[in-house]
């Protein structure tokens, strides 16, 4: 097979992909081996790859792929999430440029959009992953939306509501106007806001005498239903049993009693506004209080809003605060900073809104949950710093607001049948609800059940998935179950802690007993240089497409993960895919050096066979290093141990030693051991890197399906010899003097040297024949006592001097000595005079004063040996 001269992933990456899909290589079906399971994330059905996806996405396969290597059943389930409020959005948009209002449609023809939507554009981020070389079992594809996991779904739903664990109720909720539906307590994002605080001016009924109250939202004051003050306030005592009349509307309300109200705060008068905040709804149902509601669905202003009728609250916020100033009430204005809650989906200003909605119990279903991950240990995340993070949100836990009013997902199993409140049943089908809606009035019929129009959260299904995936729910005994669950590692980002990860675990307990997976790897965000989260409104998120065009994808593999500690932001710069595309370039180099050697029945020579015990012994100890960090979830770590492996000590160290000299051949039994460790490399980078490591490995020889590096073995671990690792590493260190002399007097690689030790270290001649090499030397001997007229340098105690011969200009080397020492005279002398000031010994800090030691120690060394080397000259 002939070998290209440089690499091209875009030639090689599409072959190798079609060549293990065609195999089967990436499918899993139960066997008799130990099972190794991933869960992807299910990224949105709108999604397209982004740098979070492709950071997440290549950890899981560097995951999966090790355990393929290891010999487990490795199985990856990708899929899709129906997101149901973004996908509604799209089609919403989409339909609105065709001229077809949703409004219009009945919810049947909508649902036909919806699908035809997602047929068409959804899934668009499963086939870029593949462009990433993500290996998952493509035929286990699930999507939200299956019949099998919204029957799943509805399951559950029927059951916890059976448990007495979901109920219906009238509540106060987080109201997204934009998307028109309510959200739970998770999916608000709450942002500091530069906002302005009004002082508004109400007439006390029957008098002259106005009371002050400050507010944030002066478009509310139409919703207000009474003023209230703090009865330990004398300031109010006098307002006692008297009512106020509301600006603009005149609507006269009671002036209330409560210690609530913060009498430090604003003017310690408070405007009770129970249809538009939570607290003011609880005051509202203790003081039976009038709840009026300003606002309809799209935040625009209903008839309440008197001349204000169809505007925009912010628009009504402008405008009222100017009728409010020109008419007398709005006695100043100041700035305020304030929080404000936004939508996750939409990022739209979220109102609290009464509302009938659907809600899950969550305080006895967390306790399992709490205990898996913080007690028992059955659940680990990594970094572990997210425990704290974890152990909050679970003991502060609230009742999951489930429901959602739109018409994109799993429709909420419940079944009206009345007129009264309680005139509903909960069943998996219409014959079922019938059923159960006659054994409570036997005179209802088919036609007189009508099926709750709102559908369920989108994580009430995602939050089953590691279950329903493998048919879980409906067959809680199946055997793909039974054998793939509990699954093993999940991989997403911390900013779903609770939205999913929390929520997975409760639902594991619930619906198995036990914990859905062993471990989380929480990876951090993707961050530009300037430390800003990458995003679409910044304009600094690159086209990741573009990234595996321009460095292929294991060059972007390789950058990403170089720089990515669990739980901590990666800080994203284009170089670091450079520097991973020009690492595939290195090996693609190595490979070819060593394809193109001649092999010949000679004998081994003493240097390559000493390097292949050392590079043996190296790999051997960096095998045992990658296992440590593997199973500490170190993935850049691991990754950074096999780059120095074959980049420095496989590629600038062995392939040295082994090299034959110029148009000389290599003998045999060094060409196959070095192949083999070739090929044990391949193996280490496959996971990081499978598309350049599949492509040498089948260049290195012919093999069949059954040999592909996909699916061969992870090499094993020996005991390494520490020893010569250390003696190496010694030789090398002698290796790095000579070429430094090299460089300092400009003598030419190819004219040899001759070096004599002085051994006072003890070490053993094993490495000469790699120094002799690698060094140029034409003799290495060993003396008793130093050389007189030659160059020195010194590694640890040992002193090693070059005769110089006539290869340098004596004179010049004796003034350049000459002014270096007198430099580091001078510099040594500067730094003892700082060491003698006692202030200054007494009062830096330790590291301080122990740096300006060392400092002093290593000048005192060099001037012996610079000493040594001009006495030698002379």
């Amino acid at each position: 097979m002939e070998i290209p001269s440089k690499y091209e992933p875009n030639r090689v990456e599409g072959h190798w992909y079609a060549y293990w899909m065609k195999h089967d290589f990436f499918s899993s079906k139960p066997d008799d081996r130990e099972p190794y399971t991933i869960v992807i994330p299910p990224p949105n059905v709108t999604g397209v790859l982004h740098m979070g996806h492709m950071l997440n996405n290549t950890i899981q396969d560097v995951l999966i792929r090790r355990a393929r290597l290891l010999g487990k059943n490795a199985c990856w389930v990708p899929g899709m999430d129906h997101a149901s409020i973004a996908t509604e959005a799209k089609v919403v948009a989409k339909l609105k440029e065709e001229g077809i209002n949703k409004a219009n449609l009945s919810r049947e023809d909508f649902l036909k959009h919806a699908w035809d939507w997602t047929n068409e554009y959804g899934g668009v981020i499963l086939q870029q992953l593949k462009k990433l070389g993500c290996s998952c079992d493509w035929d286990r594809t699930k999507f939200t939306m299956d019949d099998d996991m919204s029957a799943s779904v509805i399951k559950v739903f029927v059951d916890l509501y059976n448990k007495g664990l979901i109920y219906r109720g009238y509540r106060m909720v987080n109201w997204d106007p934009e998307a028109k539906t309510t959200l739970s307590d998770e999916e608000v994002i709450y942002e500091e806001r530069q906002g302005n605080l009004y002082y508004l001016a109400y007439p006390i009924e029957g008098s002259d005498e106005k009371v002050i109250i400050a507010t944030t939202r002066p478009e509310t004051i139409l919703g207000d239903t009474a003023i209230c003050i703090n009865p330990n306030d004398e300031r109010y005592h006098h307002l006692r049993g008297k009512k106020a009349i509301v600006p603009l509307c005149n609507r006269v309300i009671p002036i209330i009693e409560d210690e609530y109200v913060d009498i430090e705060f604003g003017t310690g008068c408070l405007k009770v506004t129970p249809a538009h905040d939570e607290n003011d709804k609880n005051l509202g149902d203790k003081h039976n209080l009038e709840v009026v509601d300003i606002f309809n669905e799209d935040a625009t202003l209903n008839s309440y809003g008197l001349h204000y009728e169809g505007k925009d609250r912010f628009v009504v916020r402008k405008e009222i605060s100017k009728e409010l100033e020109e008419k007398g009430f709005l006695v100043k204005t100041e700035q305020h900073l304030n929080k404000v809650g936004t939508s996750e989906r939409t990022k739209a200003v979220i109102e609290p809104r009464l509302s009938d909605q659907w809600f899950l119990k969550m305080e006895d279903l967390s306790k399992p949950a709490l205990d898996g991950v913080l007690k028992t240990g059955d659940i680990k995340l990594y970094p572990s710093k997210f425990d704290n993070t974890y152990r909050h949100w679970m003991e502060n836990i609230r009742d999951w607001n489930i429901s959602r009013q739109l018409w994109w997902g799993q429709q909420i199993p419940a079944y009206y049948y009345g007129d009264g409140q309680d005139d509903y049943v909960v069943a998996e089908t219409p014959e079922e609800a019938l059923k159960l809606a006659q054994s409570k009035n036997p005179k209802v019929q088919e036609s007189d059940l009508r099926q709750d129009p709102d559908v369920l959260d989108t994580w009430f299904s995602s939050w089953l998935w590691p279950i329903s995936v493998f048919g879980g729910i409906l067959e809680p005994d199946n055997k793909e179950v039974s054998y793939y669950y509990p699954t093993n590692d999940l991989v997403t980002g911390p900013d779903i802690l609770f939205f999913w990860v929390a929520r997975m675990i409760i639902a594991g307990y619930e619906y198995r007993g036990e914990k859905p997976f062993q471990n989380v790897y929480l990876t951090g965000l993707v961050r530009d240089k300037q430390r800003r989260k990458m995003s679409k409104s910044l304009g600094n998120s690159p086209d990741a497409l573009k990234l595996i065009e321009d460095f292929g994808a294991d060059g972007v593999r390789v950058g990403l993960l170089l720089s990515s500690a669990a739980g901590n932001d990666l800080l994203f710069d284009e170089a670091l895919c450079q520097q991973g595309s020009n690492f595939a370039n290195k090996i693609w180099n190595a490979f070819r050096l060593i394809k193109g050697w001649e092999v010949a029945d000679i004998p081994q020579p003493e240097a390559a066979k000493t390097g292949i015990e050392w590079y043996t012994a190296k790999l051997n100890q960096t095998l045992v290093e990658i296992e440590d960090h593997f199973s500490k979830y170190r993935i850049s770590d691991a990754l950074m141990a096999i780059y120095k492996l074959v980049w420095d000590d496989f590629c600038s160290w062995l392939l040295e030693i082994v090299k034959p000299a110029y148009q000389q051949p290599i003998d045999k039994t060094t060409f196959d051991v070095v192949i083999h460790l070739f090929e044990e490399n391949l193996k280490l980078l496959h996971p990081f890197m499978p598309f350049l490591t599949e492509e040498v490995w089948q260049h290195i020889a012919e093999r069949t399906p059954e040999n592909a590096l996909m699916v061969s073995n992870w090499p094993t671990a020996e005991t390494a010899n520490t020893a010569l690792i250390a003696d190496f590493d010694f030789a090398a260190e002698v290796i790095a003097g000579i070429r430094t002399i090299r460089k300092e007097k400009n003598i030419p690689q190819k004219d040899a040297l001759e070096l004599s030790i002085l051994n006072s270290e003890k070490v053993g001649g094993k490495m000469d024949a790699i120094i002799t090499k690698l060094a140029n030397l034409s003799k290495l001997e060993t003396i008793d006592s130093s050389l007189e007229g030659a160059l020195t340098f010194r590694v640890k105690s040992n002193e090693y001097f070059i005769p110089i011969s006539g290869a340098i200009d004596v004179e010049a080397e004796i003034q350049k000595i000459t002014e270096e020492l007198n430099y580091t005279k001078g510099f040594l002398k500067s730094v003892q005079k700082k060491l003698s000031n006692e202030r200054f010994v007494n009062n830096a800090p330790e590291q301080v004063v122990a740096i300006e030691r060392k400092k002093a120690a290593d000048a005192e060394a060099k001037i012996e040996t610079l000493e040594k080397s001009l006495t030698s000259l002379k």
